[in-house]
């Protein structure tokens, strides 16, 4: 099964503010820093695509090469830029955390980098490239890493068939983690391990996670500005187990943490759907606090409108009908 790459900031709001976004002054502030420290090529860089850059997302991880190898390689390409930036904010802690083999995705479309850090080694090692220990510049939203020289975008993933690295991460969602990736949903554990880990500080808070595959992450999105709000509409905040689901009344409506978007439970010939999508894994995870069902594909972007839309078109249908039968 193929490993999707998918995953964006989940900043749940009783955990994190969303008012706090990129500023070009914070882009600047560490493009100076990167000057200061050696890294005239990616700094020079930094300030001219600073605007594109906060256009794009709201949090940003850079990985600069050092001038040498801007020297080496001559010019570097749009594409070969790209490769070095993460639409994400991505601490030392969640680097280190990752298992071998995990996926993390950049501004190049359909590109992503893989974490090839040995368990036993304490550098960290994305595409076989080293990553500085600390980074250079981190504000919380922005965070700039050196390392050693440019990443090879023709890098080949290390074959799984001898994944014997993984870590195991001691926070909340470990467990829930490690059993989402098993079950061919890397990009929902890799946005848990990543994101939720470093904003929950060890707080649990009850939430029921609608895990899509990454089959269909891969074919359902296409572009990282999606991923935002595709998380926050596929995590309900509050604990849903499947048999609470199942004696839910057709026609439910659950809360999401995307603004405006709600989850609606039908049943029809014994089916059970939420936004027309079927639970293919009930109760893939479950504690005293967080449930994860595994679905087979993504919730629709626009479910809640389209409902609504139909629900009046079918009120506009029977008035007319009702004037029908009047005149008759």
């Amino acid at each position: 099964m193929a490993s999707s790459t998918l995953f964006i900031s989940l900043i749940l709001l009783s955990l994190f503010s969303l008012s706090s976004p990129l500023t070009s002054e914070t882009v600047l502030d560490a493009a100076e820093i990167l000057s200061n420290n050696g890294f005239v090529s990616m700094a020079l860089t930094l300030e001219l695509i600073a605007d594109s850059l906060l256009s794009q997302s709201n949090s940003i991880t850079i990985f600069s090469p050092p001038d040498t190898s801007f020297v080496q390689s001559g010019q570097p390409s749009l594409s070969l830029l790209r490769f070095h930036f993460l639409p994400l904010y991505l601490s030392s802690g969640s680097l280190r955390s990752f298992a071998f083999g995990t996926k993390i995705p950049t501004m190049l479309p359909s590109q992503s980098l893989t974490v090839t850090t040995p368990q036993s080694d304490s550098v960290i090692s994305l595409n076989r490239v080293k990553v500085s220990s600390s980074p250079f510049y981190d504000d919380g939203l922005l965070v700039v890493y050196g390392i050693e020289k440019f990443f090879d975008l023709k890098f080949h993933s290390p074959n799984m068939k001898f994944r014997c690295d993984l870590l195991t991460i001691r926070n909340p969602f470990g467990e829930a983690i490690e059993t989402l990736r098993s079950h061919g949903y890397s990009s929902m554990a890799l946005f848990l391990e990543s994101q939720i880990l470093g904003f929950s500080n060890g707080q649990s808070s009850m939430m029921t996670v609608f895990a899509p595959s990454d089959d269909a992450l891969e074919t359902r999105v296409d572009k990282f500005t999606d991923y935002p709000s595709l998380y926050f509409r596929q995590i309900s905040p509050c604990r849903i187990s499947w048999n609470d689901l199942v004696d839910l009344e057709d026609g439910t409506e659950l809360s999401t943490y995307s603004e405006g978007y709600t989850i609606y439970v039908t049943k029809s010939s014994g089916m059970l759907r939420i936004n027309g999508v079927a639970v293919f894994y009930p109760n893939m995870y479950l504690n005293e606090w967080l449930v994860v069902h595994g679905l087979l594909d993504v919730f629709p972007v626009a479910e809640r409108i389209s409902t609504v839309e139909s629900d009046s078109e079918m009120r506009s249908n029977n008035h007319e009908m009702s004037i029908i039968d009047h005149n008759l």
